[in-house]
């Protein structure tokens, strides 16, 4: 079966490397396949190159061009697609941090809820509800004009330290 594939050593190091990536532990645990087409253009088939059947994935297949593709079962890609969720929101809270943080708040607590409390706001009234992607210094900037109180002013500050 290894003939059947073009370019055999490349293909096994390129799924060697993304085995690794992906955390897949042993050579054995891996399934390998080749897809083939067949005389039928609605169909194709697939052929076990290495590995069981039965493995929970991910399965490597390598199509007639020698692209490798990966197939997951469900529970694998709702489990990937919620980590990116988690990781995109991580992100979105730390440069929400950063930008409080750059705008010297007087108390960092009542800056997050504001903003938080907008994000919200803009949540409610906008189509996307998983409103990640905005712009969070544009933020910053119309919170530090609606509620001053809530940073250092740094001119003044400078001032104040200049006469004293």
């Amino acid at each position: 079966m290894q003939n059947d594939i073009k370019n055999h050593d490349a293909l096994m190091e390129q799924i060697e490397i993304l085995s690794q990536n992906l955390g897949l532990p042993k050579k054995s645990e891996r399934t390998i396949l080749k897809l083939k087409n067949s005389n039928s253009p609605d169909m194709k088939t697939l052929n076990l190159v290495s590995g069981s059947w039965e493995s929970t994935g991910p399965w490597f297949i390598v199509d007639e061009k020698n692209k490798i593709h990966t197939a997951l079962p469900v529970e694998a890609t709702i489990r990937l697609i919620n980590s990116l969720k988690k990781i995109q929101e991580e992100n979105f809270n730390l440069k929400l941090e950063k930008s409080i943080w750059q705008n010297v708040p007087i108390d960092f607590e009542d800056v997050w809820v504001v903003a938080m409390d907008e994000i919200r706001k803009m949540a409610r009234e906008s189509d996307n509800k998983h409103i990640l992607n905005i712009n969070i210094d544009k933020l910053l900037k119309k919170i530090k004009k609606e509620h001053p109180n809530l940073f250092i002013d740094m001119q003044k500050f400078l001032l104040q330290q200049q006469q004293t």
